[in-house]
C-alpha cells in the first residue's frame, strides 16, 4: 500500500471515529442527565451510519465513544506544541498550542456539561484529558533539551497543564461565567507558569507602611 493510500485510509478511519463520537454525545444529550443507560450501541451506530460491528471496532463502551473528542484532542497536544515557532518561550508555546487545540472549535457547552455532571462520563473524561500528559511531556523535553529520565520537569509540567485544562472546563460551566473558553483556559494555564501570589500580597500589602 502506497503512502497516499495509507493516508486516505487513516483519514477515513478518523472520520468514522469522529462520526461515532459525535453521534454518541448527541444521543446522550438528548436523553438528559440521567439517560446515559438509555443510549444503546445500536442507536449510536445507526445515528453514525455504521454497523454495530464497526462501532465495536472503534470503541469498547458508550462512555469511551462519548468522550472520544476529548481523547483525540489530548493525543494531538504534543504535535501541537512541536508545531510552534522555535523562538517562543515554553510558556508562550504551550499556551498558544493548547488554546488553539482545545478552542478551535470552542467546546459544546451542553456536551461538556453532560460529561462533567455524569460520574461514568467524568471518569472517562479524566482518562481522556490525562492522555495529553505523555505526548506533551515528550514535546516539552524536546523543546527544552531536558532529559525526562533524569529530570521530572517535563512530566510534572505536562500533568499540570492537563489538570489546568480540566479545571478550566469545570470553571467555564459554572453559572455566571461569561468569558469565552479560550479566555478561561488561558487564565488556568497561566497559573501553571506563574508563581502563586503570597498571602497578604494584595492591594493593601502593596501600599506599604501607612505611618
Amino acid at each position: 500500500m502506497n503512502e497516499d493510500a495509507m493516508d486516505l485510509r487513516a483519514r477515513h478511519k478518523q472520520a468514522t471515529r469522529e462520526a461515532i463520537g459525535h453521534a454518541a454525545l448527541r444521543l446522550a444529550i438528548e436523553q438528559g442527565p440521567n439517560g446515559l443507560a438509555l443510549v444503546r450501541v445500536h442507536d449510536i451506530a445507526t445515528a453514525a451510519g455504521v454497523s454495530p460491528r464497526t462501532y465495536n471496532n472503534y470503541f469498547s463502551s458508550r462512555e469511551e465513544a462519548i468522550c472520544a473528542f476529548q481523547a483525540d484532542q489530548s493525543r494531538r497536544v504534543g504535535q501541537a506544541l512541536r508545531s510552534r515557532p522555535a523562538g517562543e518561550s515554553l510558556q508562550e508555546a504551550v499556551l498558544a498550542a493548547v488554546i488553539e487545540l482545545y478552542t478551535d472549535p470552542e467546546p459544546d457547552r451542553a456536551g461538556l456539561a453532560m460529561i462533567m455532571s455524569t460520574p461514568e462520563l467524568e471518569g472517562e473524561a479524566l482518562k481522556a484529558f490525562s492522555m495529553a500528559e505523555a505526548p506533551l511531556a515528550e514535546a516539552i523535553a524536546e523543546r527544552t533539551g531536558i532529559d525526562p529520565r533524569r529530570d521530572l520537569f517535563p512530566a510534572v509540567t505536562a500533568a499540570a497543564v492537563a489538570g489546568a485544562i480540566r479545571v478550566a472546563g469545570r470553571h467555564w460551566l459554572q453559572p455566571g461565567v461569561t468569558a469565552s473558553f479560550a479566555a478561561t483556559l488561558r487564565n488556568a494555564l497561566s497559573c501553571v507558569f506563574t508563581p502563586a501570589p503570597l498571602a497578604g500580597s494584595g492591594k493593601d500589602a502593596e501600599g506599604g507602611d501607612d505611618s
